[in-house]
């Protein structure tokens, strides 16, 4: 049969369609060989952006924590549990009953507010819902932190567990159960345990809250960061907060209570407090602090720091009272940088939610109480710590 000869119009639409498909094909060879350039370069890197951490030894043997490694890279398990170093935390100041100087809060980046209500069967609920409807009013969430009165030698539990449901109806946003019940200043004397904490007022606090107001925040109750160990009188918050763990703690609430008050060197150390007699107690600084609570809950809940501050006597003519004389040398320089340098840690940690200033504007100074030289207001109407507080919670 004879072939049919191409006429010059169809010869020309094939040189057309064999030119198209040439190029198509070059274009789709260059794209394939562009996606696997680029991805082994993307893989290169986030290999050399992936930090080198030091290891604990080598930490506590340089004395000195940098913020960028507390925690490990984003995603890496630590003892299996996944962290978030980076998290964003919120920021509140802790006021004597009132907001005085809400810019001043303001100012410093923070959108919380901490009461202190000291409890016995006569005090109202009622009362406790001024206090959430001035700091809700003032634009700032509330934490109420309820305890009792000092020296008790018995506590009510079952009228304590009334009047938190009360005060749950009213919605504060987070509610502190106590405060530092490892002291018989706290604590009725020869009972401090605990186990007895959470079995008698932490676990029956929570379900009471929860079924008044599920979105309240439940918070353990700050214990005092101590070395002591006296029968009956004090309990060290190394060996009190297993007891917590043991008995289910965290069960029966949503964060950790931590303090960190007599600090007298940044942060980010392990050593040098002025007290420090030479064996790094934990309980003169702030890292091995929090870590004593998280690990000792077995990392079963977050940590929020309800009082974080240092004393300094700068700018108060008053003498600093002998038994706080190891906050004489603290500058209000350093304690607007350790503030931020404190922040800065918690957010790298990935696991604290909050952070409470001790405190904002207090007045008071006397034998036991120079809350005056925690305050971030200064007699003299400044607040440097507004200053590096904003910074750090804008980063």
């Amino acid at each position: 049969m004879a072939r049919k000869k191409l006429d010059r119009k169809s010869m020309k639409k094939l040189l057309i369609m064999w030119i198209g498909l040439t190029v198509f094909g070059a274009i789709a060879v260059f794209a394939i060989i562009m996606v696997v350039v680029n991805a082994s370069k993307r893989k290169e890197a986030a290999t050399l952006m992936t930090p080198t951490l030091p290891s604990a030894g080598d930490v506590a043997a340089q004395g000195v924590l940098p913020t960028a490694t507390v925690a490990g890279a984003e995603g890496e398990a630590v003892d299996g549990e996944q962290t978030t170093p980076g998290s964003p935390i919120e920021l509140g100041g802790q006021v004597p009953g009132f907001i005085a100087n809400p810019e001043v809060m303001e100012r410093a980046g923070m959108t919380w507010v901490k009461y202190q209500i000291k409890w016995n069967p006569t005090v109202a609920a009622a009362d406790a819902n001024t206090l959430i409807q001035q700091g809700h009013t003032a634009g700032f969430k509330v934490l109420l932190s309820i305890s009792g009165d000092s020296y008790p030698t018995s506590i009510d539990f079952t009228a304590f567990t009334t009047y938190l449901q009360q005060v749950a109806a009213y919605k504060p946003d987070a509610i502190e159960i106590w405060n530092e019940m490892n002291l018989d200043r706290e604590w009725p004397q020869g009972q401090i345990s605990g186990e007895s904490y959470v079995t008698n007022m932490l676990a029956p606090a929570y379900n009471v809250i929860k079924a008044a107001s599920p979105d309240t925040m439940v918070i353990t109750g700050a214990l005092a960061p101590t070395g002591a160990n006296i029968e009956g009188a004090v309990m060290s918050d190394d060996l009190y907060i297993p007891q917590m763990a043991a008995a289910g703690a965290a069960s029966y609430a949503d964060c950790i209570g931590v303090h960190h008050n007599a600090g007298t060197t940044s942060p980010t150390v392990r050593t040098g407090h002025v007290s420090d007699g030479g064996d790094g107690h934990y309980s003169w600084y702030f890292l091995p602090t929090i870590e004593v609570y998280y690990n000792g809950m077995g990392h079963a809940l977050p940590i929020c720091l309800t009082e974080f501050g240092y004393l300094t006597p700068d700018g108060i003519a008053e003498p600093l009272p002998e038994i706080f004389a190891w906050g004489a040398n603290t500058t209000v320089a350093q304690q607007a940088q350790w503030l931020a340098e404190g922040v800065n840690i918690a957010e790298e940690l990935g696991y604290v939610d909050l952070v409470i200033i001790w405190n904002v504007d207090f007045t008071n100074w006397g034998e036991n109480d120079p809350f005056k030289g925690y305050a971030i207001l200064r007699p003299d109407g400044s607040c440097p710590a507004c200053d590096t507080l904003a910074a750090e919670m804008a980063n």
